[in-house]
């Protein structure tokens, strides 16, 4: 007898094998028990295992954990377990597989022999990417309250200090060459950046500009030499604004 539970819900799934395990116990509590892995399963013999009988009870339990993975393909037991589906359904054994996946082709060859399949998947929840350009639209219209929680949702979604820093100093050097020159070619900016921070240019003057630049520079320095922590910095700098 062949079971197989698969799925990336692997807490579900080891949850119904101890449920599916101590309905087995109670039917044949002196069955012997095997649990393969990885780790041992070069110390059994497949072919054995299906073919011998327990010194108390005709039956055996074995449980396959997790063998069909990359590591274990390397020692071809994948192919030889599948091989051996047949002669496991003729077997007065039970055989339970364990699997966080299973290919096509091979859900296809345990249908064909398998008492039952059950499937634990939960679906994966994609995250959205930050985009790392809204903190400069916030910095750009002086919003200090705005940055300072986008500021809060980059460091969660593993944005990185020297990331947030790089794009603020960015848009600065930007909007200082959008104030020196009359054009985007003259500034050396793409004309959308020119045009924007053209924009931007109202919430700040020259000498703003050239503060916030120096801030920058110089907590940039301190955070390397350990004077200071990055990212405390940066919160400093924005709540400053």
């Amino acid at each position: 007898m062949i079971y197989l539970l698969y799925g990336n819900d692997t807490h579900t799934s080891r949850k119904k094998l101890h449920t599916l395990l101590d309905g087995l116990f109670k039917k044949r509590p002196d069955a012997e028990y095997f649990h393969i892995t990885s780790e041992n399963i070069l110390d059994y013999s497949i072919e054995e295992l299906i073919s011998s009988q327990g010194l108390f009870d005709k039956k055996y339990i074995v449980v396959l954990d997790n063998l069909f993975e990359d590591s274990v393909k390397e020692n071809n037991k994948k192919d030889e377990l599948v091989k051996c589906l047949k002669e496991m359904q003729k077997a007065e054994h039970v055989f339970i597989f364990l699997e966080n996946k299973i290919d096509k082709k091979t859900k296809i060859r345990f249908k064909k022999y398998t008492e039952r399949i059950q499937e634990f998947t939960v679906k994966e929840i994609k995250k959205e990417k930050f985009n790392i350009f809204s903190l400069t639209d916030a910095f750009g219209r002086r919003d200090k309250k705005s940055l300072w929680i986008l500021f809060q949702n980059a460091k969660a979604k593993g944005i990185s200090d020297e990331e947030i820093h790089g794009i603020l100093f960015w848009q600065v050097k930007s909007m200082l060459l959008t104030l020196q020159n009359n054009s985007a070619k003259e500034a050396g900016l793409n004309p959308f950046v020119f045009n924007k921070s053209k924009g931007f240019l109202k919430n700040y003057s020259d000498k703003d500009l050239r503060g916030f630049s120096q801030n920058l520079i110089t907590l940039l320095h301190n955070s390397r030499r350990g004077i200071c922590e990055f990212n405390i910095s940066i919160e400093r700098f924005i709540l400053a604004l």
